[in-house]
């Protein structure tokens, strides 16, 4: 019985553990990049560490959800509090909006207000160095999140790709103006402002889902087929699903034999419950609902 809890804690320690190393990694990121830009003059640059910094605050607003996500049930909160996980995801988002927001007033700014920086081979080489880090980053934190079935890790990891974005468009700005082509860097600057508010709805959408409680990403035809192998099923119908992919909640209806005894019944749904965990991965709570068999009405109950 103490499986379930101990899987999660380890789960929550190593959200935790990844979250933390990319808090590093971004602090890094950041601080090189804002060094550069204020030795060289180049806003573009400049603005790119702040936003790295951005990345920071993610990492420690994720931090944060995962502490309250890994809280056990308790008596106000039933079915636990792994929704906290999307809720701070939403967060993310937020600041995901904040940062286009920002992002395209720099840009038209400098369209109005236009500047020659100073461009310098150490210029390419951090930003592509950042750049490389970030990319590694990124895709280490949503192969995790993947795993790991964390809505946090996979936002954060969208957030990470966001800044990987403003790393092109500041390298591809240091190019064109070093061609002598410096209007170009605003230009770019609020496409990708563009681009990142898009990440921003993506995560709000899917967070949306799970706090709506849409239906889970589990077929109920494949629920059905597990129920009706276990000994003494005759039917199930009104299936329904909820939740996160790691955290699914089922209910249905069985029908078994009209004359079976309720001690029998209670034994079955419980054959029934473990059937389902057993053979569906991310399910954590099943409600059976028992009803006598009766073929007459199947068509109607479905």
């Amino acid at each position: 019985m103490e499986t379930a809890p101990l899987k999660k804690t380890a789960t929550f320690s190593s959200i935790r553990r990844v979250l933390i190393a990319t808090l590093l990694l971004n602090w890094l990121v950041a601080a090189a990049k804002i060094v550069l830009g204020l030795l060289t003059n180049f806003t573009a640059i400049t603005a790119d560490g702040f936003h790295s910094l951005s990345d920071v605050a993610s990492n420690i607003i994720s931090l944060i959800g995962i502490h309250f996500a890994c809280r056990p049930v308790d008596t106000e909160h039933h079915y636990g509090h792994k929704k906290y996980e999307t809720l701070y995801a939403l967060g993310i988002a937020v600041l995901l909006f904040f940062v286009a927001f920002n992002l395209a007033k720099e840009g038209i700014i400098r369209i109005y207000h236009p500047q020659t920086p100073v461009i310098t081979i150490v210029s390419f080489v951090i930003m592509l160095i950042t750049f490389v880090i970030n990319y590694a980053v990124m895709r280490y934190e949503y192969a995790k999140g993947k795993k790991l079935k964390s809505d946090l890790l996979t936002a954060d990891s969208m957030h990470t790709r966001a800044d990987l974005l403003i790393s092109v468009s500041v390298i591809v700005a240091l190019i064109v103006t070093k061609l002598g082509f410096p209007a170009i860097d605003p230009v770019i600057t609020i496409l990708i402002a563009f681009f990142i508010a898009l990440s921003g709805i993506e995560i709000i959408r899917e967070s949306a889902h799970i706090l709506c409680d849409k239906a889970a990403a589990i077929d109920p035809a494949e629920i059905a087929r597990i129920v009706k192998a276990v000994p003494g099923v005759k039917d199930s119908h009104k299936i329904r699903t909820r939740g996160r992919e790691d955290d699914i909640h089922i209910d249905l209806h069985v029908q078994v034999e009209g004359r079976m005894q309720i001690d029998q019944a209670h034994i079955l749904s419980h054959a029934i419950e473990e059937a389902i965990k057993s053979n569906a991965p991310g399910v954590t709570d099943v409600v059976v609902h028992m009803e006598p068999h009766n073929p007459s009405k199947k068509k109607e109950q479905q």
